[in-house]
């Protein structure tokens, strides 16, 4: 991105599919860490689809 590269924002959205993936995940354990990563994971995903558009 501080490149400007034409790949930004598929690099963005795979990112973002990724954390959509862990936090599915993580989210299927009841365990207070898990559901935090779950949690983060989720928040990353959307700032990731953020810088995507």
């Amino acid at each position: 991105m501080s490149r400007d590269s034409s790949y930004a924002k598929q690099i963005c959205n795979v990112c973002a599919t990724i954390c959509d993936a862990c936090a599915a995940e993580c989210g299927k354990f009841k365990d207070e860490h898990c559901q935090k990563c779950a949690n983060l994971c989720k928040k990353c995903a959307d700032e990731c689809r953020k810088m995507a558009a």
